[in-house]
């Protein structure tokens, strides 16, 4: 099937979907039709380009890992490395790294004063002096957690959510963590990682299965993933949230994520001034 473009009926947004890629497009501009233009032009062909080096975005990375030839590859690429002394592949962050560069393509063409590109729930943002971007985060039942509020000049241009109820698979027990950084493709590894680390190893009542099991083409190949949590104490929630935490601090500390807020049970765990919770029983860490 090929790429599929269509002008959503508020008039003011695009739709572009090819594949497992489904971005939902947003532009404040006088020129924003050359910008939707832009957006569906380089549309054309992103996933065959992806698709041509799976091999080595599937794989983990090291030092001598080669660099890949295609430009969304090499912002996937340049995403995960800081992360190479754990195992981390690519594609941790292909869902960041699709928005960007449509985000860019978009930016080149036109003068935006707000933009956005959303794959997923990952968004790629743009923000010219004095604008701001305000969205949600929910529970996977939908439940409303609280906002995100970023203004131009606070470095984010990016913002990532990853966990067990998610897209993707998780090694982690996090029902969700969301990440704030400069690029989508870095919240999305960072999400991904943090999410990963809230976990309890060893916990009798965790269940987990090989991720080949379940997604044969999965790059986490054998490593066990979490099918199942059963609800867990107050104590053995908190353990698990600072594991995550521990994480997305020494993240920040090398200026890798700007905020994170990560969601276990009922109890978040939160940094970051961009995010703001609604339930008072909420830490602030």
């Amino acid at each position: 099937m090929s790429a599929q473009a269509r002008l959503l009926p508020c008039g003011t947004r695009l739709h572009l979907q090819h594949g497992p890629i489904d971005l939902i497009i947003g532009a404040d501009s006088p020129a924003r039709n050359r910008a939707f233009s832009a957006a569906r032009a380089r549309f054309e062909g992103l996933l065959e380009g992806l698709v041509e080096e799976l091999p080595l975005l599937r794989s983990a990375i090291f030092p001598d890992t080669p660099f890949p030839s295609g430009p969304v590859a090499q912002r996937m690429m340049r995403a995960v490395r800081p992360f190479q002394d754990r195992f981390v592949t690519p594609m941790a962050a292909v869902a960041g790294a699709v928005a960007d560069e449509v985000l860019a393509a978009m930016s080149v063409s036109a003068e935006l004063r707000r933009a956005y590109v959303n794959n997923g729930g990952d968004i790629a943002l743009h923000l010219a002096p004095g604008e701001c971007f305000v969205t949600a985060m929910q529970d996977m039942a939908g439940a409303d957690l609280g906002r995100i509020d970023i203004a131009a000049g606070q470095g984010v241009g990016g913002v990532a959510t990853s966990g067990r109820h998610g897209r993707s698979l998780s090694l982690g027990i996090a029902d969700s963590v969301t990440v704030l950084a400069d690029t989508a493709a870095a919240a999305d590894v960072a999400a991904t990682l943090i999410a990963n680390a809230v976990d309890l190893p060893g916990h009798p009542g965790i269940s987990r299965t090989a991720a080949r099991v379940l997604e044969p083409d999965s790059d986490l190949g054998a490593r066990p993933v979490v099918t199942g949590c059963p609800k867990l104490s107050l104590a053995e929630r908190a353990t698990a949230l600072q594991n995550g935490l521990h994480i997305a601090k020494t993240m920040a500390q090398a200026s890798l994520i700007r905020a994170a807020s990560l969601h276990l049970q009922g109890e978040t765990r939160v940094f970051g001034a961009a995010i703001t919770l609604n339930n008072r029983t909420h830490e602030h860490a």
